[in-house]
């Protein structure tokens, strides 16, 4: 359902709404209003929301990510122009906290994310096309299975039994069995779609990035070419932030982030750092001017997610720079 030209141009009020997504219903808020509506996590229960929205000139939608069951909100939200922030659970109840509201119910987190939309004005984002969500849930069970694997190897080696022995071994033949199959079914979904497979080809062309870290960002790291160079840093975590009071001034911090995306960043800025090149130079002049390791190395972390960021964004391959 799209708005009007008669809708559109109608003078009103602006207001922001939230919802408060789960399995089988919505509840829905909208800021500085007695709205509040409880419908059925439906298309039919969407489309009456979608008519409040319209009705009261929403300018921005805020809702949680809950797995698959906001998935259909986000695109019929977006389908009708309204635009939508999907925001980080962790940080709306932070700010539910500051305002003092500690009790919590379905009608009151609609509430508080309909105010969060209000005073906090997160960015509104397309929803992630289905390629895209496939990639994510795949490479999210890949991530189970290294995890898996890693256990039962520790296991096995602290066994002395026979019996045991025999059925660790058997869970991880079956388990490295599994992660390869994810692996092949990311290969191919990557190789099927244009603009995947323009990304990881983007990707894999700077040095020290290979196609496991590749597939990594191109899963959790959607923003890539899509913000500009402060933000894409501060989403993995390797922005320096500052940590100051009073007279005091602190060291700078990195905070928070997608802690995946920058373990395996890590790997690369280690792989950087140990072959002759532009990376490996900084590093060694970031020692040199008295940083910590620690520092430096996160340094280069920030360098390479941000030369990864511009690629895509340019469409660009990585070229050496001429001496």
């Amino acid at each position: 359902m799209s708005r009007t030209q008669d809708q559109i141009n109608q003078p009103a009020a602006t207001h922001y709404a939230g919802i408060d997504v789960s399995k089988d219903k919505l509840d829905f808020a909208i800021h500085n209003t007695d709205i509040h509506l409880t419908v059925p996590n439906s298309r039919r229960g969407l489309q009456k929301l979608i008519r409040q929205c319209i009705l009261h000139s929403v300018e921005l939608l805020v809702l949680e990510p809950t797995g698959k069951f906001h998935r259909l909100t986000h695109e019929l939200f977006h389908e009708a122009e309204i635009p939508v922030a999907v925001v980080n659970p962790f940080r709306s109840r932070k700010f539910a906290d500051s305002m003092g509201q500690l009790a919590k119910t379905d009608k009151i987190d609609a509430q508080i994310l309909a105010r969060y939309a209000a005073l906090i004005k997160p960015r509104s984002s397309a929803p992630i096309s289905d390629r895209n969500s496939a990639l994510k849930e795949l490479q999210a069970g890949r991530r189970q299975l290294v995890d898996e694997i890693g256990d039962l190897k520790r296991k096995l080696k602290a066994s002395l039994h026979s019996l045991p022995i025999r059925q660790l071994k058997a869970r991880l033949k079956l388990a490295e069995k599994q992660k390869s199959a994810l692996e092949e079914e990311v290969s191919n979904l990557i190789q099927s779609e244009t603009g995947l497979k323009s990304k990881f080809q983007i990707l894999t062309s700077i040095p020290n990035i290979g196609s496991t870290t590749a597939t990594l960002m191109l899963a959790d790291l959607s923003e890539l070419g899509q913000v500009n160079c402060r933000q894409i840093a501060a989403l993995v975590g390797v922005a320096p932030m500052n940590w100051d009071g009073g007279t005091r001034q602190g060291s700078r911090i990195t905070r928070r982030g997608r802690p995946h995306i920058r373990k395996a960043l890590y790997m690369c800025a280690v792989s950087a750092i140990g072959r002759p090149g532009s990376h490996a130079d900084s590093y060694r002049r970031l020692i040199q001017r008295g940083k910590p390791p620690k520092v430096a190395l996160t340094a280069i972390m920030r360098k390479l997610v941000i030369l990864a960021n511009t690629l895509i964004a340019e469409k660009r391959h990585w070229r050496p720079s001429k001496p």
